[in-house]
C-alpha cells in the first residue's frame, strides 16, 4: 500500500487547526480545531468526513483543559485514531505544518530536520506572533512521530519570485541588509493555490496566464501573479501593509508613526497594537465584520460608510497599481471570506474600471456557490472570477510532491 496521506496541521498561539487530506484524489477525511490552548476551557472540534453521513459519532466535540501543544496534538491523534486513522496509520506518507515566515532562506516546502528547525526559529523576530506558535507545533509533532517526514510549507515562499528592485524598500541598504528588512508578502499558498485554480477556470495553464489575486479575509492582500509567479504583493517585512483590512491599517505614512510617538507619546508596543489590532475597519467605525460594516453603511451610519469606501478605495487602487505592473491582465480574482462572500465589495471595487477591461455580470456576481465561477460581464475584455481558497490542500499538495519526490 502506497502512503498517500498527509496531515496539514496550522499551529496558533493557543491553538492547532489541522485537516487529514488522501492525495490518491485530493478528499478529506478530517478536520478539526482545538482551541483555547492552556486554559481550563479548552474545546476540541473533530470532524470525521467519510463513512455514513449521519453517523452519531461523525462531529464529535471535546471540554476540559488542554495543557499545552503537546496534549493539543495527543488529543488530535486520538480522535484521528478513533476514526482509524491515527498518527500511526502507514498511510500517512507526510505532516504538513504551515509555517509563516521564511525570510529569505526558505522559498520553496522544506523537509524539516534539526537544522531546518533551527533556522525557523531564528526567523522569530520577523514573525513574533506567528512563528513561535509554528515552532513548537513542529517539535510536537516531530516528538510523536520522529519516523515521518514532516515539512514546513511557508507562507512567504510563493512571493520569493519578486524581482529584488520590487523586493527592496528604498532605504539605506546596510541598514536593510543588517535587520533582514525587505518585503517577503503572506498569503502565499493561498495565492498559489488560487492563481493556478484561475488560470484551470479560464481552460489555460498558469504559464499563459496575468492574475490578480485579492485575498480578502480579516487580512487582506493582493497579488500581481505573471504567468504563474509571483512579481508583486502588497503586504510587506510584516503582514501590516497593503490594503485596508479588519484591524490593520494597511499603507501609512511612516511618520505617522513618529508623530504619534513624539506628540502622543505613545509607546512602540502602544504604536504596534494600534495599527495591527485596533485600525483598519475596526479603527475606522468600531466593527472589522464586513457584514456589519455592509449593514450599517446601508442603513445611512456615517463611520461605516467612510470605512466601506476607503477599502475598496485601496482595492481599486491596487487593482490599478498591479494592471500597469503586469501590462496584460487576464482575471482579476477574489477570494477568502470576505473576496467569497461580500457581492457588494466586488461590485464596488470593479465599478468605475471598464477602462481596465473591468466589467461585472451583476446577476453572477450576486450568486452564492462555493464553486469557482466567473462573475465578469460577457463583453468584458478582463475575466473576473471568485474561486474560494484552499490553503490547507496547497500545503498538502506541496508536502506530498516534495515527500514522493525525495523518497
Amino acid at each position: 500500500m502506497t502512503a498517500s496521506r498527509v496531515l496539514v496541521l496550522n499551529s496558533g498561539s493557543s491553538s492547532v487547526k489541522y485537516q487529514l487530506l488522501d492525495m490518491a484524489d485530493r478528499s478529506r477525511l478530517a478536520v478539526g480545531l482545538v482551541e483555547r490552548i492552556g486554559e481550563e476551557t479548552s474545546r476540541l472540534v473533530h470532524e470525521r468526513l467519510t463513512g455514513d453521513p449521519d453517523a452519531a459519532d461523525r462531529k464529535r466535540e471535546v471540554l476540559g483543559p488542554i495543557a499545552d501543544h503537546r496534549a493539543a496534538l495527543t488529543a488530535v491523534a486520538a480522535e484521528l485514531a478513533a476514526d482509524g486513522t491515527g498518527l500511526d496509520s502507514a498511510e500517512l506518507a507526510a505532516i504538513g505544518h504551515r509555517v509563516v515566515h521564511g525570510g529569505t532562506k526558505f522559498t520553496r516546502p522544506t523537509v524539516i530536520d534539526d537544522e531546518v528547525l533551527a533556522e525557523i526559529r531564528a526567523l522569530i523576530p520577523l514573525a513574533p506572533l506567528h512563528n513561535p506558535a509554528n515552532v513548537t507545533g513542529i517539535e510536537v509533532a516531530r516528538a510523536l512521530r520522529p519516523d515521518l517526514p514532516q515539512v514546513a510549507v511557508f507562507d512567504t515562499a510563493f512571493h520569493a519570485t519578486m524581482p529584488e528592485y520590487v523586493a527592496r524598500y528604498a532605504i539605506d541598504a546596510a541598514t536593510a541588509e543588517k535587520y533582514s528588512i525587505r518585503r517577503y508578502g503572506f498569503h502565499g499558498t493561498s495565492h498559489a493555490y488560487v492563481s493556478r485554480a484561475t488560470a484551470a477556470l479560464l481552460g489555460r495553464a498558469p504559464e499563459d496566464v496575468n492574475v490578480i489575486v485579492l485575498h480578502l479575509g480579516n487580512g487582506a492582500s493582493a497579488s500581481a501573479v505573471r504567468g504563474g509567479v509571483c512579481v508583486d504583493t502588497s503586504m510587506g517585512l510584516t503582514p501590516l501593509e497593503g490594503l485596508v483590512m479588519g484591524t490593520r491599517s494597511g499603507d501609512l505614512d511612516p511618520a505617522v508613526v513618529f508623530h504619534l510617538a513624539r506628540v502622543g507619546g505613545l509607546s512602540v508596543d502602544e504604536i504596534d497594537s494600534l495599527l495591527n489590532k485596533k485600525s483598519g475597519l475596526l479603527g475606522m467605525c468600531g466593527d472589522n465584520d464586513m457584514r456589519e460594516v455592509l449593514r450599517r453603511a446601508g442603513e445611512g451610519d456615517e463611520a461605516a460608510g467612510v470605512a466601506f469606501a476607503a477599502y475598496v478605495h485601496r482595492l481599486k487602487k491596487y487593482i490599478g497599481a498591479y494592471s500597469a505592473v503586469l501590462g496584460r491582465v487576464d482575471a482579476v480574482v477574489f477570494t477568502a471570506g470576505v473576496g467569497e462572500n461580500a457581492h457588494q465589495v466586488r461590485e464596488a471595487a470593479v465599478d468605475g474600471l471598464a477602462e481596465l477591461g473591468l466589467a461585472l455580470d451583476l446577476e453572477a456576481n450576486a450568486v452564492r456557490s462555493p464553486e469557482p465561477r466567473l462573475i465578469s460581464a460577457e463583453y468584458a475584455r478582463v475575466a473576473v472570477a471568485v474561486v474560494p481558497t484552499d490553503e490547507e490542500l496547497e500545503i498538502a499538495t506541496q508536502a506530498y510532491e516534495l515527500v514522493t519526490v525525495t523518497g
